[in-house]
C-alpha cells in the first residue's frame, strides 16, 4: 500500500516518523516515537560551513532553536499528513497566536476581511485591536448566508475570508465547499478555524480551504496540559506562512510538541469516545423539558446540519443547550451543583465541562435570541450514564431556581 492510499487512521499512528529525525542514524526501524530535542544553540564545522548553513533554506535543518528541532517537525509533519492537499504545517504556542499569524500571513495593510459572526471571541478581538489600527477593514457575515457572499464585493475587493464551522459558542455548520469554491472564483482567500473537527473527521484543504487552524490545545494534545496552535496550508500560501511566522518569532517547546504527538496518536479512539459520550447526552437533553434546543451538529435541529450530514465523518464532544426560561442566577445553581463538570474555559481533555455562555455578546452581523440562557458542555471521557445523572440533577435545581 502506497503512502497516500493509507487511511486517517494508520496516518495518525505513522505520520511524522523519520529514520533522520529518530537520533539512530543509520539504525534499520529507529525508534518508534521522535524524542524530545532540545536546544538552542546549533554548532557548526567553521565559518564555511556556518556560512553555507545561513546562505540556504533552514526549514526543518538543525540552524538555531528557534527554528525548531526534529521533535516540532515531527508533529508538524503528521498534522500536514492528515490533511490532503497540504504542503506543510506551522507550530504556534497557542490556537490564537495561530490564528493571529495565518491572518498577518495573508492581510496588508488596505485589505478587507470578511469573518463569520460566529466566530471565537478573541478572533474577533484580534480583528477589532489589532487588525484594525493597521488599516485592515473586517466585516462579519451570517455563517449560513453563503448567498449574501456576493453583497460584501459591492463594497470594494475582498481579501481574505475566515471560517469557524461548526461556531463555537452557537454550533452553526457553515457550506465550506461552497464558500471555498466562492472565494476561488472572486480571488479570495480562505482561513478556517478547525479545532472542533480536527482533520480527522473534516479534512479542511480537501474541502477547498487555503489555511486550515487549530488549537492544539484541545483534542489534539487531549490532556488538558499544554498550549499548542498549528496552521497547515496548501501550496499556494505555506511559504508565506512560513516566513510569517519566522518573522514573528513564533515557535513551540519540543517538551510541548512531544507531548501533543504522543496525543495525536490516540486522537482517533478518544474522538470516538466523546462522540459517543456527547450524542448520548445530547439526546438526553433534547428531550428535557427545561432545554429549548440543542445546538449539536449531529442532530437535525442544529442550524447547518444537513452540511454537516453531508461534509463531516464524525462529531465531537463540544456543544451548547438553551434552557427553556430561566435566569442567569437559575443558570448558575444548575452548573455550581455539578459533581463531575469541571467549571473552566479550553475543552477538548478527558475531563467534561460546563460553561455558561452568551453568544449575543459576540454578535455583530446577525441577531442573537434564544428562550433562555446557553450553557456549553464538553463531554468527556467519563461515563455518560454518571454525567446524564449529574446534569438530571442540575436541572432540578434550575427548575427550583427558576
Amino acid at each position: 500500500m502506497t503512502k497516500d492510499a493509507r487511511r486517517p487512521l494508520t496516518r495518525l499512528a505513522q505520520a511524522g516518523r523519520r529514520a533522520e529525525w529518530t537520533g539512530m542514524p543509520g539504525q534499520p526501524g529507529g525508534i518508534v516515537n521522535p524524542p524530545v530535542w532540545r536546544a538552542s544553540t546549533i554548532l557548526y564545522e567553521n565559518v564555511a560551513h556556518l556560512r553555507k548553513a545561513a546562505a540556504s533554506s533552514t526549514h526543518e535543518r538543525l540552524f538555531y532553536g528557534r527554528k525548531g528541532t526534529p521533535t516540532a517537525w515531527s508533529l508538524a509533519d503528521a498534522l500536514t499528513e492528515m490533511e490532503p492537499g497540504a504542503q506543510g504545517t506551522m507550530l504556534f504556542p497557542s490556537g490564537v497566536a495561530a490564528i493571529a499569524c495565518s491572518l498577518m500571513a495573508v492581510l496588508r495593510p488596505g485589505d478587507r476581511l470578511l469573518m463569520v459572526d460566529s466566530a471565537y471571541d478573541p478572533t474577533r478581538a484580534f480583528c477589532e485591536q489589532h487588525l484594525k489600527p493597521m488599516g485592515i477593514e473586517t466585516a462579519y457575515y451570517d455563517p449560513l448566508d453563503t448567498a449574501g457572499l456576493d453583497a460584501h464585493l459591492a463594497a470594494g475587493p475582498v481579501r481574505a475570508i475566515f471560517l469557524e464551522s461548526p461556531g463555537s459558542l452557537t454550533f452553526e455548520v457553515q457550506d465550506v465547499p461552497a464558500i471555498a469554491r466562492w472565494a476561488r472564483a472572486n480571488g479570495v482567500v480562505t482561513l478556517m478555524d478547525n479545532t472542533w473537527a480536527t482533520p480527522l473527521f473534516f479534512p479542511a484543504l480537501a474541502h477547498g480551504v487555503d489555511i486550515a487552524i487549530l488549537a492544539c490545545t484541545k483534542y489534539i494534545v487531549g490532556h488538558s496540559d499544554v498550549m499548542l496552535g498549528s496552521a497547515t496550508a496548501n501550496a499556494d500560501w505555506f511559504a508565506r506562512l512560513r516566513q510569517t511566522a519566522y518573522l514573528f518569532g513564533q515557535m513551540v517547546s519540543p517538551d510541548d510538541a512531544w507531548l501533543a504527538t504522543r496525543g495525536l496518536r490516540t486522537l482517533g479512539v478518544r474522538l470516538r469516545q466523546h462522540e459517543e459520550g456527547a450524542l448520548a447526552v445530547a439526546r438526553w437533553l433534547d428531550n428535557r423539558p427545561e432545554v429549548a434546543h440543542v445546538l449539536h451538529p449531529a442532530l437535525p435541529g442544529c442550524p447547518g446540519h444537513a452540511h454537516w450530514a453531508r461534509d463531516f465523518s464524525g462529531s465531537t464532544g463540544l456543544f451548547s443547550f438553551i434552557l427553556n426560561g430561566g435566569d442567569d442566577a437559575a443558570r448558575a445553581a444548575l452548573i455550581d451543583g455539578l459533581a463531575h463538570f469541571g467549571i473552566g474555559y479550553s475543552w477538548g481533555g478527558f475531563e467534561s465541562l460546563a460553561l455558561p455562555v452568551d453568544p449575543a455578546r459576540y454578535r455583530t452581523a446577525t441577531l442573537w435570541q434564544a428562550a433562555g440562557p446557553v450553557i456549553r458542555l464538553q463531554i468527556g471521557l467519563e461515563d455518560p450514564a454518571d454525567l446524564i445523572a449529574d446534569l438530571d440533577a442540575g436541572l432540578a435545581r434550575f427548575r427550583a431556581a427558576s
